[in-house]
């Protein structure tokens, strides 16, 4: 089976905003290859489908620092009328049953694929951290031995108060 967009293409539209994954309604939009004024009807229209962890819209701070990171400026005169819709990994599952058209159902398949991707990635990088932690434990166990034994021969000697000599 041959992807219809290049996975790169995919995964440079998926942003953390909120500690969340999402894709953003303009970006979806292109990959649906329709306005991002239709799909945002489409979604307004059927808004019981889109709970708060499903979709939201990003506030102006947080748009401008998207734009900042993207390094995208605003298109049109002005730029856009209403903030983004911002769509978590459930919310773009809901978009195809929204938008009921064969490329929504196809790029939202190999959307879903690239976020569980995403996903094994993380609890990959999760799973190594741990045992990277573990590893530095038991490091920091056998050096402190060699630290405490290296601090007494670096000690300087206590005077003692005998003499010596006459």
């Amino acid at each position: 089976m041959t992807d219809i967009i290049p996975v790169e293409t995919i995964t440079s539209k998926i942003y953390a905003v909120r500690s969340i994954k999402v894709m953003l309604d303009s970006d979806l939009a292109e990959l649906y290859e329709v306005e991002t004024s239709q799909l945002k009807r489409a979604v307004r229209r059927k808004i019981d489908r889109f709970p708060s962890d499903f979709m939201f819209e990003l506030t102006k701070e947080e748009f401008e620092g998207l734009r900042c990171q993207t390094g995208t400026s605003k298109k049109g005169r002005g730029g856009a009328r209403y903030m983004p819709m911002a769509f978590t990994e459930q919310g773009v599952a809901m978009l195809s049953s929204v938008l009921n058209s064969k490329r929504a159902i196809q790029v939202n398949i190999q959307i879903m694929r690239i976020f569980t991707k995403i996903r094994q990635i993380i609890l990959g990088n999760v799973e190594l951290k741990h045992e990277l932690d573990e590893l530095k434990q038991q490091t920091e166990e056998k050096f402190q031995v060699v630290f405490e034994a290296l601090d007494q021969l670096l000690a300087p000697e206590k005077n003692s108060d005998r003499k010596i000599g006459f």
